[in-house]
């Protein structure tokens, strides 16, 4: 098995990238074949890697699968983004939305499982989210034609509504909550994200 190298050089660290990566997609690969709750073990041997090397770069079994999770969401949206040659920030909304919710009833699941292991994740850093980066990211992308429009403090909080109604808390609660069918969920988000939009220009 190969074993993760001692920091140090330029060549041990971009080893522990392509070690971390191999652990990150053989936890996604498990996820995606339909293993709910992967071990370990399971998880090292389909990276290839000793069970000391998994816990080199991932404390918890949790924290992996919280990585593994939000790799696997996040795959739509990024070749979405890169995709798209929209510069209406509702159009790019609407795109950012459709690719979060390309596959909803399968993935649902999935989000359900990033919000229970964001909330038992340890406490961030002071002034830390404790996850979201990606998801923040694609909201200003979505919005970036707008960011010489409005004063940049509005543009802070246009993206702070937008998180409220675009991201798997939404979702979660259209469809838990009020029942809605996942298409139905996405149309909502949609609207409401476009009459924030609108609402601020």
């Amino acid at each position: 098995m190969n074993e993760t190298p001692s920091a140090g050089g330029p060549g041990r660290v971009a080893q522990r990238r392509r070690t971390r990566k191999a652990i990150v997609d053989a936890a996604m690969s498990l996820l995606e074949q339909g293993a709910t709750n992967p071990s370990i073990n399971e998880i090292a041997e389909a990276a290839e890697v000793a069970r000391r090397t998994v816990y080199l770069h991932f404390p918890t079994l949790d924290q992996l699968l919280l990585d593994a999770t939000v790799g696997l969401i996040s795959a739509d949206a990024d070749t979405a983004i890169e995709q798209a040659d929209s510069d209406d920030p509702r159009e790019r909304i609407g795109i950012l939305v459709a690719a979060l919710t390309s596959d909803i009833r399968r993935s649902l699941p999935m989000g359900r499982r990033l919000v229970k292991l964001t909330v038992d994740a340890p406490p961030p850093e002071e002034g830390q989210p404790r996850r979201g980066f990606r998801r923040i990211r694609w909201i200003e992308w979505a919005l970036e034609p707008l960011r010489d429009q409005l004063p940049p403090s509005a543009f802070e909080n246009l993206v702070s509504q937008i998180a409220l109604v675009v991201g798997w808390e939404a979702f979660i609660v259209l469809t838990d909550v009020r029942g809605l069918e996942p298409e139905a969920a996405r149309e909502l988000c949609t609207r409401a994200a476009v009459a924030l939009i609108d609402a601020a220009v």
